[in-house]
C-alpha cells in the first residue's frame, strides 16, 4: 500500500475480543488511525446467553450487543459484508454480500487495504466439508453456527412442536450441546408441548468429555432427571425425519440440532498468512501473527502456537484487552505486551433456566445459585458493553 498520513485498521468481525477493542478505541483512538469494521450483522449475539434464549428466559434483544454505537463511538465505520478472502501479501480483505446486507451489491467494494489487520470472526461451520462428514446435514439440520441465524429459525422449530409430537435430537456432546438439549427440553415443557422425545447424540467421545469425572457425572445425572435419552454413536448423516447413525441404525427424527465442534474459514487458506494444522490463523504471545506481524487475531479463528487451549468464548473475552493495548502499540511503534491465557477458566453448564453445573480446575459444583451467577454474569457482559457505546 502507498503510504499516507493516516493508516488503516480493519477489524475484520465482530466477536467477544472486537467488542472490547472497539470500546478500548472509544476511549483512545489516535487521530491519524482510520478503523473500519467488517461484518454481516448489525450486532453481535453473545453466545453465552443463547441456551437462554432457546429455553425463554430471554428474548433475542437481551443477548444482542448492537454494533453501530459502539462503531459512531469509536470513531469507526461499518460496513456490512462478509470476507470471502485475505491476501496478506498485498494487505487487503476481499468482500462478498452478506444475505441480510442493506448495501445494494453495486456499492460494496469488492476488497479494503489495511495497514494493520485484526481478526476476530468466530465459530463457522463450513457446509461444504460438514457435508462430506454428513450428508445432508447442510440441508436438514437446524445448525447452532452462525447464532445469529440460529436464533431467528429457532422460533420455527418452535411452533413445528406445538403441531405435533416430536423426536429431537441435539448432535454433539460438548457444552453448547448440552446446554441446547436441556434448553430445548425446558421451552417445550415450560410452554405445555408434551410428548417430545429428546435424545443427545454424544459423537465418539461421550458426554461433556473436555469436562473433568466429577463434572460428566453431574451432567448424566441431570440428562436422566430430566428423561433425555444419551446415545453414545455418532452421526452420519441425515435425511428427512430421519438421523444416521455410525453404527447402522437410523434414529426417527423431525427436529436435528447440529451442535459439533466448529471449522476454520475456508477463505483463510489462500490468505498467504500461517496457520494452524486445523486451518485457524496461528498467532504467538502477542495475538500477532509470526508470518506478518500487522495482521492479529483472537476468538475461535486463531490458535495460539506458544499456548494452545480450547476453542471457547471465555478465551476471546480474555484476550480483548490484550489485543486493544498491543493494535494499538504496533500502531504506534511501540513494544508489544504478552498476553497469557488462562490455566483455568470459570465454566457454568447452563441445565436450563433455574440450574447450573460449575467447576473451576478440579473444584465443582451445582445448584439454583449458579445458574443466578450465571445469569449475572452474561447480562453484564452485554450490559457493560452497551453502556461504552453510550
Amino acid at each position: 500500500m502507498r503510504s499516507t498520513g493516516i493508516k488503516k485498521l480493519v477489524l475484520l468481525g465482530a466477536g467477544h475480543a472486537h467488542v472490547h477493542v472497539l470500546a478500548q478505541l472509544a476511549q483512545n483512538r489516535p487521530a491519524d488511525l482510520d478503523v473500519t469494521v467488517v461484518s454481516p450483522y448489525p450486532y453481535q449475539t453473545y453466545s453465552g446467553m443463547t441456551p437462554g434464549l432457546v429455553a425463554g428466559h430471554y428474548i433475542a434483544e437481551d443477548c444482542q450487543i448492537p454494533l453501530e454505537p459502539l462503531v459512531k463511538a469509536a470513531g469507526a465505520k461499518w460496513i456490512q459484508a462478509r470476507c470471502s478472502g485475505i491476501d496478506a501479501t498485498e494487505q487487503r480483505v476481499r468482500l462478498s454480500p452478506s444475505a441480510r446486507s442493506q448495501t445494494p451489491d453495486d456499492i460494496l467494494p469488492p476488497d479494503i487495504p489495511y495497514h494493520l489487520l485484526s481478526i476476530d470472526t468466530g465459530a463457522v461451520v463450513d457446509r461444504d466439508r460438514l457435508e462430506l462428514d454428513m450428508p445432508g446435514a447442510s440441508t436438514h439440520a437446524l445448525i447452532v453456527r452462525p447464532i445469529e441465524v440460529f436464533a431467528t429459525l429457532w422460533p420455527s422449530a418452535l411452533e413445528l412442536a406445538r403441531s405435533k409430537p416430536v423426536s429431537m435430537a441435539v448432535i454433539g456432546a460438548g457444552a453448547a450441546g448440552i446446554e441446547l438439549v436441556f434448553a430445548a427440553e425446558q421451552a417445550l415443557r415450560t410452554q405445555g408441548i408434551s410428548g417430545a422425545r429428546f435424545t443427545l447424540i454424544t459423537g465418539g467421545d461421550g458426554v461433556a468429555a473436555n469436562y473433568r469425572p466429577g463434572v460428566r457425572r453431574r451432567v448424566l445425572r441431570q440428562l436422566k432427571r430430566r428423561s433425555i435419552t444419551v446415545l453414545r454413536d455418532t452421526c452420519v448423516g441425515i435425511a428427512p425425519g430421519m438421523v444416521k447413525l455410525g453404527s447402522g441404525a437410523e434414529l426417527a427424527c423431525d427436529l436435528p440440532l447440529l451442535a459439533i465442534g466448529t471449522h476454520a474459514p475456508p477463505w483463510l487458506q489462500d490468505s498467504g498468512l500461517t496457520l494452524s494444522e486445523a486451518g485457524h490463523v496461528l498467532v504467538n504471545a502477542f495475538q500477532q501473527s509470526p508470518s506478518h506481524p500487522n495482521v492479529f487475531a483472537a476468538g475461535d479463528v486463531s490458535t495460539r502456537e506458544d499456548h494452545p487451549h480450547p476453542k471457547s468464548g471465555v478465551y476471546a473475552v480474555r484476550a480483548g484487552p490484550a489485543l486493544a493495548t498491543n493494535l494499538l502499540a504496533h500502531h504506534e511503534g511501540q513494544a508489544l505486551k504478552p498476553h497469557r491465557p488462562p490455566t483455568h477458566t470459570l465454566n457454568l453448564l447452563s441445565c436450563g433456566t433455574g440450574h447450573a453445573i460449575v467447576s473451576y480446575g478440579l473444584w465443582h459444583t451445582e445448584g439454583a445459585w449458579a445458574w443466578r451467577w450465571k445469569d449475572r454474569i452474561d447480562r453484564a457482559f452485554v450490559a457493560k458493553h452497551m453502556r461504552s457505546a453510550a
